[in-house]
């Protein structure tokens, strides 16, 4: 029998019953709510006229459903060139994440480089830095490359370089790592196989439910990132959804704008959807050791 903080014996009492009942009920409705609520208001909003999602107090459901905004918010707004874009934007950052992160983790992980523990330690320390104390620092080095001199507005590699390196993702990668038994790389190394080869035919083919984490995680990332798209993509021709929205915004009835905010919020719902099972069994693949 498991232990709780509530043992079995007041939890069959009446009142204990009743009163363990009644918070685990309001506790999970007023969650339910906080998490719905907006995304509730943001379906019917974009169904409403424009007077009708303006007037205060709000109405629950729309009392004429105009599902023409929706056509609207597609066609004034270029829904598909700013979905296009952040698509492209978002497989390459995945590419660059999986291809670099992971060889960064394994490196740690398996072959263990003098001061790895040191380098490890300064990456996570980045975690405790807020992203808007480097974003002044990203965005010179940005519109100046180093040695290099070239500016990268307007330009994927000014999204995809500052995502490369990213702490959380090689920390994910190298917990999962340190749980492959090392008898595995051992009969590989016996077998002649280098460390790539290792890393290729051994250590990638078991991380697949980690990979898929840091994929998912990368294409949201790039999904729902404004400000620094903003800074760094101005022209209207490589913006990504939520600038291209934003940039609408000022002219365009607010219902549309709503609407358009539904549509960009499909892909990573469904994408939620499809791989929520391997994103779960991703984040715990890496805890327990066997």
């Amino acid at each position: 029998m498991s232990r709780t903080l509530i043992s079995q014996a007041q939890l069959r009492r009446g009142r204990g019953k009743f009163l363990y009942w009644t918070i685990l009920v309001a506790v999970i409705v007023v969650f339910t709510l906080a998490f719905i609520g907006p995304l509730y208001w943001m379906v019917t909003g974009a169904l409403k006229s424009g007077q009708e999602i303006a007037q205060t107090p709000p109405t629950l459901w729309p009392e004429d459903p105009q599902t023409a905004n929706y056509a609207n918010a597609w066609n004034n707004l270029n829904l598909a060139k700013l979905m296009f874009n952040t698509f492209y934007y978002a497989i390459g950052a995945v590419f660059f994440q999986l291809v670099f992160d992971t060889a960064a983790a394994y490196a740690l992980s398996k072959l263990r480089p003098i001061f790895g523990n040191v380098v490890l330690a300064l990456m996570l320390a980045t975690l405790m830095i807020p992203a808007m104390v480097v974003i002044v620092p990203q965005y010179v080095t940005a519109i100046d490359l180093p040695f290099v001199h070239a500016s990268l507005l307007d330009s994927p590699w000014a999204i995809w370089l500052p995502l490369v390196a990213n702490a959380f993702n090689i920390f994910l990668l190298k917990r999962f790592f340190d749980s492959i038994p090392e008898d595995l790389i051992a009969a590989a190394m016996v077998d002649g196989a280098s460390p790539l080869r290792t890393l290729w035919s051994v250590i990638l083919p078991m991380s697949r439910p980690i990979l898929g984490v840091v994929s998912i995680f990368a294409v949201t990332y790039v999904w729902k990132d404004f400000l620094w798209p903003k800074l760094v993509m101005p022209s209207p021709e490589t913006r990504t959804l939520s600038v291209g929205i934003y940039a609408f915004s000022g002219g365009t009835p607010m219902n549309v704008v709503v609407a358009a905010s539904v549509i960009a919020a499909i892909p990573t719902v469904i994408i939620f959807l499809i791989f929520q099972r391997n994103i779960m069994s991703g984040l715990t693949a890496g805890s327990l050791k066997g």
